[in-house]
């Protein structure tokens, strides 16, 4: 059989130093971490997962994952809401993810991605057996992160939580995203942006979404029909804690959007990505506001641990 390359979430070429998967409670070579293909996984998309990072700090040589207790806990949460059998607890994912990246040894940001997911051969219905696996690739600051971004409305809705609840971080859900993302590069544009059933702004593929009018940060609510992101609670923490800004949280109208003095997205991929244009209309000047910047900064140095400030959002490896 041929050998599959290791690459970048960008879909880049081999990374040397990257050969290496964790599957339930093993640090295998990348090539043996596989799933059958009459998996529920594969058969229904019957898996939960989370996006992480890692960030490398050169100057102490040391790399630091971010938020990790989080995303741990949130990752616990979503198997359960599926009905997985309960084979993993707290301790175990959380340490699949640092006893992955303690045999890599990375020397650079790193994005992982953990999945627990119904393996086997079963039914629709099936609980178990539950495997889980942890990947890193190497990454980098997302597209738009320095100019901007431009977003459609799509002309899909955001499922709902009667349907494919967004509370539940499940990789069905994406498919949702992926119509509209595959429908706005189709129509030249970077990203999408979805409305909820209701016709309220929700969020963009795997990223939230904030605008700021006349100096007040608003974002959708959870009830908006979107991802309880960990990214957007720290937002909101840092909008509050270091620019004094107290974010809003309600229904936004489409309209809103055009008119706002910034709009950014943010997400463990995204970090914060600036939005330059929607629909075709600028975002104020077109350019990234203020308040984005300053939040970029502060996220980085948070991560990165160049900043001293909330030690606790940092896990070192």
């Amino acid at each position: 059989m041929a050998k599959r390359p290791v690459t970048g979430i960008d879909g880049g070429s081999q990374v040397p130093g990257f050969e290496h998967a964790y599957l339930n409670g093993q640090v295998l070579p990348y090539q043996q971490a596989m799933v059958h293909v009459q998996s529920p996984a594969v058969k229904y998309g019957a898996g939960v997962f989370e996006g992480l990072r890692a960030y490398w700090n050169a100057a102490n040589q040391v790399l630091n994952v971010l938020l990790i207790d989080e995303h741990s806990a949130r990752l616990g949460q979503s198997a359960r809401l599926l009905r997985f059998e309960d084979r993993f607890g707290f301790d175990q994912i959380r340490a699949a993810v640092l006893d992955l990246l303690r045999v890599i040894r990375p020397q650079q940001d790193v994005h992982i991605r953990q999945t627990i997911y119904l393996d086997g051969d079963g039914a629709m219905d099936a609980n178990g057996p539950v495997s889980m696996s942890v990947i890193a690739v190497p990454s980098s600051r997302p597209k738009g992160f320095d100019a901007g971004i431009a977003c459609q409305i799509s002309s899909w809705t955001r499922i709902n939580d009667n349907t494919l609840p967004p509370r539940i971080k499940c990789t069905a859900n994406y498919m949702n995203g992926r119509l509209a993302l595959l429908q706005a590069k189709q129509d030249g544009y970077d990203n999408a942006l979805l409305l909820n059933s209701n016709g309220f702004v929700a969020e963009a593929p795997g990223a939230c979404l904030f605008l700021i009018k006349d100096g007040v940060p608003v974002t959708p609510g959870v009830t908006s029909d979107i991802l309880e992101s960990i990214t957007r609670r720290k937002m909101i923490e840092l909008l509050s804690e270091y620019l004094g800004l107290r974010t809003v949280e309600r229904e936004v109208h489409r309209t809103e959007l055009y008119s706002a003095n910034e709009v950014f997205l943010c997400g463990t991929a995204a970090e914060v990505t600036p939005i330059s244009s929607i629909d075709r209309l600028s975002v104020s000047a077109g350019k990234p506001g203020p308040v984005t910047r300053e939040l970029q900064r502060l996220l980085l140095g948070i991560a990165r641990g160049e900043s001293d400030d909330h030690p606790e959002w940092r896990t070192l490896v």
